[in-house]
């Protein structure tokens, strides 16, 4: 039903009522495409025993099944929609519905059955058993228990006759549409059986009544007595019956019966007339004549004559009428008897002009449908007609499926339809080529299915506020595009090559289609810029399941996609492709930044503390002070050695400890150092006698490659000390930087020192020291750091040191070994 035409409701025929059944159980209990089986036509013997057990819809029609047996359907619990038609079905075993109690759709029409099955299946809604070859109308007692039903379909070449229990079982049923015959004669009709199904609202009959129209007349008086208010016959009467009587007299007696559908009938022209009359005096209020073959069996064609009678007929339907004779026919009616008429469809039926008359009559019409013709613009405002007064009530105009090309003449044409609202043009031939100056009373526009372009926008009237473009072939889609519309509220978009919707599109959008076209992910603030949005038909595009579609997946409210899940797929990546978008899953964690950064924080300063927890726990902090000498070691060997290139010393190192921590030297530092070959100068031994003492600290200290600082408390109460730490510290300004060595065998807090030792307490903050380890297992390194950096930097020295170094490795725990390579 197209959106821009509110048509009063058309009967839906028979012959796609399959088609509508299908599309029903899609929107009712179809939640996702890979729960759908389509098996039909693939020459199966047997229904699968493999099906998912998710499986909703399944389709295993023109298949030569034969039977349906219980195996295949004990794990299709979720089954709602079952199509097996055109299988040659004999026999359906009473044990098949038992494990699908969730079934709401049945289709089991054109097949063999002899016998209406036994079912019980209480959720049940639409129940189609025509086209079988059962010989009875007479429904099984457990249709009693199909407390849901609401549509039925009955009808075999074989049932001659309806018998008055033929529908007791359905006589407390909520059964809303009957459609019963096999398109064969009743050679009988029990008075009262369909008057015992009350809830009836709308009736189908496939039945033929040429040879028996007392059986016809009877069963209408039932329909009457049920609460149907639409009634459609098809077939009713065959090829070239002559009808004798009035059978359709009795509409007249039928006060809730408003709408009457005529379909796939033989009427000649006399049989229209007394047919009219009836409905004219009826309370119908609509007439449909929908794929007729019209006679004309009198001289004077269709003559109507003049009813005194206030005729409450609204809406005229026409649609597929064929004209037995090759001549125009010939109609006389009066339309003063149509000055109530709001409704009219010509459709389908090959007209190629209008008559001038008509443009003029239907003073109350409000909408005309001349649809699938061959209307062109000569042929809809004829020339040679005088156009003062066109459609005076007209609201609503569909000139779709015919023959026009210039949209500019249409715009300049509908001008004189002073109320026209709707104008529906699709399937056409237009083209764009001159200015369209449209009146300012249409507000809705549709060109869908036409050859138009980008260009579009700009032929269009700013007055509009629904625009229907669906596959018109636009590519790009802006939001300058939009500007010229400030009241458009509904846009139609669907099967075009739209890539990306843009921000700010519009503010009034209410409704945007754009399914069908190549979006890859709707974006946040795509949807920001349409504030009064409630409805986005986006289905049906190549999606790439990412991030840029996550929130989409989740946050956004799904009542505004009337076509979500089922048209919603992963184009891309190939991981993910054809996976329904509702099954696809990803993290919240994965896909917002903030919320990464927000937990990555914490977790890093957790994982930090833990591996400072355990670096101090393991004296990391001792080992890497203990790292970073040797490194400094290292890299200052070459320097030192350019410096110390033409300098020779007589010791190593010149010691200055406190005379308390004497026994700490003498046991530990002097036999671990002078053991390695380094010689050392101590004052209590190597002080030159009857020397005035601060002589013999500047030649120890100027004889010495370095000073080495043995720290304590001892130390810093030492007067002694300060002298040897002021001279060594003096000399490694004037000659050697790094000739001063801090041994620190005590921890001296530096805010505690003298203010006579205020020199240290800067040389603590600025020197590396060692500091003296209780662990025997570091004191090891500690001896290997200290003589390496006592070590002189002459070739032969260096490399009887580097030979020391490599034998004391393996004094050096594992773990710790590569610290010192």
């Amino acid at each position: 039903m197209n959106p821009f035409l509110p048509i009063a409701p058309t009967k839906d025929f028979v012959a796609v009522s399959c088609m509508l059944m299908e599309d029903q159980g899609y929107a009712s209990c179809v939640t996702s495409r890979r729960r759908v089986q389509n098996l039909s036509g693939q020459n199966l013997t047997n229904v699968p025993l493999d099906l998912n057990n998710e499986t909703q819809f399944l389709d295993i029609s023109y298949n030569p099944l034969v039977e349906l047996q219980v195996a295949p359907f004990q794990r299709l619990s979720q089954l709602c929609f079952l199509k097996a038609t055109s299988c040659g079905l004999r026999l359906i075993n009473p044990g098949v519905f038992v494990h699908t109690p969730k079934l709401e759709f049945l289709n089991i029409s054109n097949n063999l059955l002899e016998n209406i099955p036994d079912l019980s299946l209480p959720l049940l809604k639409i129940l189609d058993l025509a086209g079988n070859q059962y010989d009875s109308y007479q429904l099984p007692a457990t249709f009693a228990t199909l407390a849901n039903l609401s549509v039925l379909y009955l009808g075999s070449v074989n049932a001659l006759q309806v018998d008055l229990d033929d529908f007791d079982s359905l006589s407390d049923s909520s059964l809303h549409y009957l459609i019963i015959g096999g398109g064969v004669e009743w050679q009988r009709y029990d008075r009262g059986s369909l008057a015992k199904m009350k809830s009836l609202q709308k009736i189908t009959l496939k039945v033929p009544f040429c040879e028996n129209l007392d059986l016809f007349e009877n069963l209408l008086e039932d329909v009457n007595e049920t609460q149907t208010t639409d009634l459609e016959l098809v077939n009713v009467l065959p090829d070239l019956c002559n009808v004798t009587g009035d059978p359709f007299r009795t509409l007249r007696t039928m006060p809730l019966v408003k709408n009457v559908t005529i379909v796939n009938t033989w009427i000649n022209s006399s049989f229209m007339v007394m047919f009219l009359k009836n409905v004219f005096l009826s309370n119908v209020r609509m007439i449909t004549f929908a794929n007729i073959t019209y006679s004309e069996d009198t001289p004077d064609g269709f003559k109507f004559p003049t009813l005194n009678h206030t005729m409450v007929l609204s809406s005229f339907i026409l649609d597929s009428i064929k004209h037995y004779q090759y001549k125009y026919p010939i109609i006389e009616i009066s339309v003063d008897m149509f000055s109530k008429m709001d409704y009219l469809k010509v459709s389908g039926s090959k007209i190629n002009t209008v008559p001038c008359n008509l443009i003029s009559s239907f003073p109350s019409l409000a909408t005309l449908d001349l649809s699938n013709n061959v209307l062109t613009e000569t042929g809809f405002w004829p020339s040679i007609c005088s156009h003062t007064s066109v459609f005076p009530k007209l609201r609503h105009l569909s000139l779709s499926k015919n023959r026009f090309v210039d949209l500019s003449f249409i715009a300049q044409q509908t001008h004189q339809m002073k109320y026209l609202e709707s104008l529906d043009l699709s399937f056409n031939s237009i083209f764009l080529d001159k200015p369209c100056f449209w009146p300012i009373h249409i507000t809705s526009l549709s060109l869908s299915n036409n050859n138009l372009g980008n260009k579009v926008f700009s032929f269009l009237s700013q007055y509009l506020q629904r625009i229907d473009l669906s596959k018109t072939v636009i590519t790009a889609l802006t939001k300058e595009d939009l500007l010229q519309f400030p009241m458009l509220t509904h846009l139609f978009l669907s099967s075009n090559s739209i890539k990306v919707i843009p921000t700010d599109l519009s503010p009034t959008l209410v409704s945007l289609y754009i399914d069908q076209n190549y979006i890859t992910s709707v974006s946040r603030e795509s949807l920001a810029g349409l504030p009064s949005l409630r409805t986005l038909k986006a289905g049906d595009n190549p999606f790439v399941c990412s991030c840029d579609s996550y929130w989409f997946m989740t946050a956004l409210n799904k009542s505004l996609l009337p076509d979500w899940p089922m048209d919603y797929t992963c184009s891309t990546p190939p991981s993910v492709a054809d996976l329904p978008m509702s099954e696809y899953r990803t993290s919240r964690m994965s896909c917002e930044a903030w919320l990464q950064a927000a937990v990555a924080l914490p977790v890093t300063m957790l994982i930090v503390l833990a591996l400072c927890s355990a670096f101090y726990a393991c004296d990391g902090v001792w080992y890497t002070k203990m790292l970073w000498v040797w490194i400094r070691v290292k890299r200052r060997g070459q320097k030192q050695a350019n410096l110390l290139n033409n300098t020779t010393f007589r010791y190593h190192s010149f010691i200055s400890y406190s005379h308390q921590d004497s026994a700490w030297v003498e046991s530990k530092l002097v036999p671990s150092l002078e053991g390695a070959g380094l010689s050392l100068c101590i004052h209590e031994r190597d002080f030159v006698p009857g020397q005035w003492i601060v002589d013999n600290i500047i030649n120890c200290v100027e004889a010495s490659y370095k000073t080495l600082f043995v720290l304590s408390n001892h130390f810093v109460q030492s007067e002694w000390c300060n002298y040897e730490l002021f001279f060594a510290q003096h000399r490694a300004l004037d000659a050697q930087q790094d000739s001063l060595v801090f041994i620190l065998l005590e921890p001296i807090p530096t805010n505690s020192l003298p203010k006579k030792f205020l020199k240290l307490r800067r040389l603590l903050m600025q020197q590396t020291y060692l500091e003296w380890p209780k662990d025997e297992r570091k004191q090891q390194v500690f001896w290997v750091n200290l003589r390496t950096m006592l070590q002189v930097a002459d070739h032969r020295i260096l490399k009887d040191m580097a030979l020391e170094l490599t034998q004391s490795a393996s004094l050096i725990p594992d773990d710790l070994d590569p610290l010192l390579k």
